[in-house]
């Protein structure tokens, strides 16, 4: 006798927001194979049931495979992303890489290097997209992650800058972000109410060496926490500012409109 597999329900609020993203922004479309950076925590859970759900539903038909890269490093295991993907009828590959082994020779101690993993995790997410044929990448990042980076861009970096749902990259596919306008908190509700069991930081090879977390990016999220618990609808609105974007209001020379300057030099 078989035992039927529970089935994974994905929120109307999380559905509605990825299909909405998708008609704005174009991300998946007629034809398109699209490869999933799945590294088990509950954004790219989600995503994975997202991109099922749309696969039923989407009067357009397109393929996807998930794929999970491995620092192969000592006590990495994906077993259960493994099984779960096989569960639920979806095409799954883990790719074996030394990018721990490589780290431990070209990183110094006491140095912040999550950028570093993130940087050669998505190298070798786009060789095997190249390789095997994909047109498009989909990562699970999402509104939180979206508002935290345009913010720690501007504080750190001096740059108007955040991540956009959609790029095309310089290896000719596009990387896309279906979720870029969902919460944060929908998604840790979504794993919760799944009963879903998620890699976080323990799977981060940043544990196993002596080096800087990423403080900056906690420091910000408390700030926003901060702010929206005194402005209800903080994240509302910045959302609506990253779609009417004014920039020839700000100082930089090459957005002026100065067809608009009058004889003096000052804009109207």
């Amino acid at each position: 006798m078989s035992i039927d597999t529970p089935k994974v329900k994905v929120s109307k609020k999380i559905l509605k927001a990825v299909g909405k993203t998708n008609a704005e922004f174009r991300l998946i479309g007629e034809g398109d194979r699209v490869l999933l950076g799945l590294s088990g925590g509950k954004d790219s859970l989600a995503l994975l049931h997202a991109l099922k759900h749309m696969q039923r539903s989407a009067p357009f038909r397109f393929s996807f495979e998930a794929c999970t890269v491995s620092y192969g490093m000592p006590g990495e295991g994906y077993e259960y992303l493994e099984r779960h993907c096989k569960e639920h009828g979806i095409a799954h590959q883990v790719i074996q890489t030394d990018i721990f082994e490589i780290s431990q020779n070209t990183i110094r101690e006491n140095s912040s290097f999550c950028s570093y993993f993130s940087r050669m995790r998505r190298g070798s997410l786009y060789s095997y997209a190249q390789k095997e044929g994909f047109n498009k990448i989909a990562l699970g990042h999402h509104f939180d992650d979206a508002v935290e980076s345009f913010f720690m861009n501007m504080f750190y970096n001096g740059t108007m800058r955040s991540m956009a749902p959609i790029y095309k990259t310089e290896r000719g596919f596009h990387l896309i972000r279906p979720l870029i306008q969902v919460r944060e908190r929908q998604l840790r509700a979504f794993a919760q109410e799944n009963a879903l069991e998620t890699l976080g930081d323990e799977s981060c090879p940043a544990m196993m060496k002596n080096v800087k977390l990423p403080y900056a990016r906690e420091k910000m999220k408390i700030w926003l926490e901060e702010m929206e618990g005194a402005h209800e609808n903080l994240f509302k609105m910045i959302n609506a500012s990253f779609k009417h974007i004014h920039d020839d209001t700000f100082m930089d020379p090459a957005r002026w409109r100065r067809d608009d300057l009058d004889v003096e030099g000052r804009a109207d």
